[in-house]
């Protein structure tokens, strides 16, 4: 099979995105490290739990949501255990699966941390794009998503 070399405009390209992918995480989670002693996947895990019903996830749908490892994020979510912000306990439809749920206290240090992490990304990404650019990053993003997350799973999120 003969290498389909990218062109010099392709590759240009795919540079630019690489220094993002290694730049963006890095720059959320230094802020997020400064500002709430969280990590950017410690943030993620309490936002996605914020955004569940009764603020509980089965520890295997927040694995998803996170695409993290369950080896992962038990070690994540006991961290956040021991400072008070998320429990754990089991689903009481399935006694062999566990729930996890975000404390009050978990629900307070999302409403404190999330303006500073809403500015970050805003700085970072929103505000140095037009408000096409913004629709063109969604369509480009979804295509990206259709071929990475063939089941559609990241493609569902709607907070609308």
């Amino acid at each position: 099979m003969d290498t389909r070399w990218l062109t010099s405009e392709q590759l240009a390209a795919w540079v630019r995105l690489a220094a993002v992918l290694e730049l963006l995480p890095a720059a959320l989670d230094s802020q997020l490290r400064r500002d709430a002693q969280l990590t950017h996947f410690d943030y993620y895990v309490l936002a996605m739990l914020s955004e569940a019903p009764e603020h509980t996830l089965r520890m295997t749908a927040l694995a998803e949501r996170t695409t993290a490892t369950l080896a992962r994020l038990s070690h994540v979510v006991a961290r956040l255990e021991q400072r008070g912000l998320v429990e754990r306990f089991p689903c009481p439809e399935d006694r062999r699966a566990t729930n996890a749920r975000l404390t009050a206290d978990g629900w307070a240090k999302v409403q404190a941390t999330a303006p500073g992490h809403v500015e970050t990304v805003r700085e970072y990404v929103v505000d140095a794009l037009t408000p096409e650019q913004v629709t063109q990053l969604g369509e480009i993003t979804d295509a990206m998503l259709r071929r990475l997350d063939p089941d559609g799973l990241y493609r569902r999120y709607d907070p609308a």
